[in-house]
């Protein structure tokens, strides 16, 4: 129960810088619930306060709480090449239905250095035909890098979309080997 008597949830964040930018990490008890690209300035005041009204609770700065600075170890080895997976509770809480179940098919079924189509992907959620459906799922992911909708291209071998910016996308995928690295 909070100081005002009311049940809320405790949310708490932290800022890691990474190889595509600063990334905002927030969790509550449950677990990592928000992961936010280019998170300087208005955008992460932005997110923290998206975060605050979807969650009912303020979101408290909190780097050294054991599961955000686990997630921030997690993250800087996978940006350093040492780490191709994250072992981290989620909160799914942000997220529901259809958009929920093909991003948990998502993060269990498409590894490290590996892609997937839309459609694909659709289809082990058991939803074949529904290639938009998994576009606006990935669109909505709460937990990008994590939970890697970055791994989620066109069939006809284009990148697709992402909410981190294509140039983020390209980076990712060079990170796991998917795509060269950038020239320059």
């Amino acid at each position: 129960m909070d100081s005002h008597g009311q049940y809320g949830r405790r949310v708490g964040w932290t800022v890691v810088g990474t190889g595509i930018g600063p990334l905002l990490l927030a969790a509550t008890r449950e677990g990592l619930v928000n992961v936010v690209f280019h998170a300087t300035g208005p955008v992460r005041d932005r997110a923290l306060g998206r975060l605050a009204s979807r969650l009912g609770a303020e979101p408290v700065e909190a780097p050294g709480s054991p599961l955000l600075a686990e997630a921030v170890r997690q993250v800087e080895a996978y940006f350093a090449g040492a780490r191709r997976g994250f072992d981290l509770p989620l909160d799914w809480s942000l997220i529901s239905g259809f958009n929920r179940e093909v991003l948990r098919k998502l993060a269990a079924e498409v590894p490290y250095g590996s892609v997937v189509g839309y459609g694909d992907l659709a289809g082990r959620a058991g939803q074949p035909g529904a290639a938009q459906a998994v576009g606006t799922a990935m669109g909505a992911n709460p937990l990008p890098v994590v939970v890697p909708c970055h791994r989620v291209v066109e069939s006809h071998g284009g990148i697709g979309g992402f909410g981190g910016g294509l140039e983020t996308k390209r980076k990712l995928l060079a990170l796991e080997g998917v795509l060269p690295e950038p020239l320059f």
